[in-house]
């Protein structure tokens, strides 16, 4: 194996980890979208939670063709197709705003998802090689800590862009003449229009910036192992098996807590949106703290045995959230942030584990899982809806952090911060 030396790779490294800055902010630009298009389209919380479905249904789609791709073409070709896909979905944003139809919002948000599945194909197990794999862990966790960053800065600084803070009654809105009715609806509707429209264009200049850039080619090597990589082969690992179940649930609570963070703030603690959204960008800030704290203590602290503390704690803090009244529900929220944040990137380095010339296979498929936030938002909403009490929906996140619990458990011979061997030429 040869080791990075020097700083031969560090601006490709640098390039790759922008990446996790930029899918993490639209990613959470979402929890603005789904009360703000819940106004502009008068849904209810199950319909809403499409924003979630919508976006998260793509990695199950296109996780299986990104790996491919990548397996044949090289990580960089799949990076420059998922960016073109990111920034095209961010610019339709514009005429979908303009027909005032749902469904064109959420095919969008179906591209967009669709490039960022690309990305997180390639960018994830990339990071993971691009230097000693002992500390493999460390830097995939650094990387996804701008993830945190973006969970900061997009609601901060672009949810008070897209957010009017003007909440029509039912008895307001059935007071309106149509056309009034009209007129709002297309204003909330149009108030997307130029944050995505910039995002877009931003992300086609980074498309460029890659093109033009010598990125290292990776090569798996396994001892004692050879022969073409595949479903089968790579489905031999119980860690996969395990890795792909956990991050399933992690997403799916991850959205979850996320998405209805300011439904949450508003019913459950009588926030105004203009402070739940003030909240939302200190949940964002709590998320990346998280992700810089728990990267620090994996100096000193086994992965696996972070990950089942942090899992214990999840479940103990949802559950409060779930009986609380009042401002705690907010800071119990922001605590889940902080100690969720370590969840995705631990998962998939545990998953995959070993797996050598199958990790690119195994990549795709623990992307795939992202699907989990596709499928769980919906029922919280569902369980929203027939209680009329958002809090009860939070028993989703609640099981999913037990899961994650039970899969530190079964992972305890994981080798610390272990992954497999690689080349870098």
């Amino acid at each position: 194996m040869n080791q990075i030396k020097g700083n031969k790779y560090l601006f490709p490294l640098i390039l790759v980890t922008s990446l996790f800055f930029f899918w993490g902010f639209v990613h959470n630009l979402d929890p603005i979208l789904i009360p703000h298009l819940r106004k502009a389209f008068l849904l209810n919380d199950l319909e809403s939670s499409l924003v979630d479905s919508s976006v998260f249904i793509a990695y199950f789609v296109m996780a299986l063709p990104a790996g491919f791709i990548m397996r044949k073409y090289g990580y960089k070709s799949g990076i420059l197709i998922g960016l073109l896909l990111f920034g095209t979905g961010s610019i339709l944003f514009v005429p979908a705003a303009n027909t005032l139809q749902y469904v064109f919002f959420l095919g969008a948000l179906f591209i967009i998802a669709c490039g960022l599945t690309f990305l997180e194909t390639a960018a994830n197990p990339y990071v993971t090689v691009l230097g000693p794999p002992e500390t493999a862990t460390q830097r995939i966790n650094f990387s996804q800590s701008f993830n945190g960053l973006a969970a900061f800065v997009a609601p901060n600084y672009i949810g008070k862009m897209i957010l009017s803070g003007k909440e029509l009654t039912a008895a307001q809105q059935q007071a309106m003449s149509p056309e009034q009715l009209n007129a709002y609806l297309s204003n909330e509707a149009a108030s997307v229009k130029g944050p995505y429209l910039v995002l877009g264009i931003i992300i086609f200049i980074v498309a460029i910036i890659f093109f033009f850039t010598k990125l290292p080619d990776i090569k798996h090597e396994e001892e004692g192992e050879s022969g073409a990589a595949s479903f089968a082969s790579a489905f031999k690992s119980i860690k996969l098996r395990w890795g792909i179940i956990a991050q399933f649930f992690y997403v799916g609570a991850q959205v979850c807590v996320g998405s209805f963070f300011i439904k949450m703030s508003t019913h459950a603690a009588g926030l105004s949106e203009g402070s739940s959204t003030t909240y939302l960008g200190i949940f964002g800030l709590a998320f990346m703290l998280g992700r810089f704290f728990g990267t620090f203590l994996m100096r000193y602290i086994n992965p696996r045995k972070l990950l089942i503390i942090y899992a214990v704690i999840c479940s103990i803090l949802t559950a409060i959230a779930i009986f609380a009244t009042g401002i705690v529900v907010v800071y119990t929220l922001i605590g889940i942030a902080f100690f969720m944040s370590i969840m995705f990137p631990t998962i998939f380095s545990i998953g995959i584990e070993g797996l050598g010339h199958n990790t690119k296979i195994g990549s795709s498929l623990i992307v795939m899982a992202i699907v989990g936030g596709a499928a769980l938002p919906p029922i919280l909403g569902l369980i929203s809806d027939a209680t009329q009490n958002i809090q009860y929906g939070y028993l989703v996140p609640l099981v999913c952090f037990i899961v994650i619990l039970i899969f530190g458990i079964n992972n305890r011979n994981t080798a610390k911060n272990g992954l497999p061997k690689a080349t870098v030429n």
